[in-house]
């Protein structure tokens, strides 16, 4: 069952790019926090307790690839959404592989809140 409103976390180094995330999702998710570096991003996991990390691919101090196989190993219930501008197939697929849900470009961040809420409502 997914939540009504899914707890995100949002990870991204641009704070103008975190700051229209949390605004794009505001109406339909609480932002529980963002977080600018890779480092420490599992730690914030475990802290804020989101229903879902939006990652952006290409975080310092961390390869998004990685964090895909952490959560997936140590905290399965929580849903990657790889958000990046990057968007080649090949990358994607490994980060689905990896253990990402789903995969937004940055250049269609309208659909950023209908791939959350899928993301939520998939119970694998």
């Amino acid at each position: 069952m997914s939540p009504a409103r899914p707890r995100v976390l949002v990870a991204d180094d641009h704070p103008d790019v975190a700051k229209a995330v949390c605004n794009l999702l505001a109406p339909d998710c609480e932002v529980v926090g963002t977080i600018a570096d890779g480092r420490a991003l599992l730690e914030a996991v475990q802290r804020l307790e989101p229903h879902v990390l939006v990652l952006d691919l290409s975080l310092p101090g961390v390869h998004a690839l990685e964090v895909c196989r952490q959560m997936t190993r140590m905290n399965p219930p929580v849903k990657v959404v790889v958000f990046s501008a990057m968007s080649e197939p090949e990358v994607t697929e490994a980060l689905v592989a990896a253990g990402a849900s789903t995969f937004v470009s940055k250049l269609a961040s309208a659909d950023l809140p209908a791939s959350i809420r899928r993301a939520c409502a998939d119970p694998g």
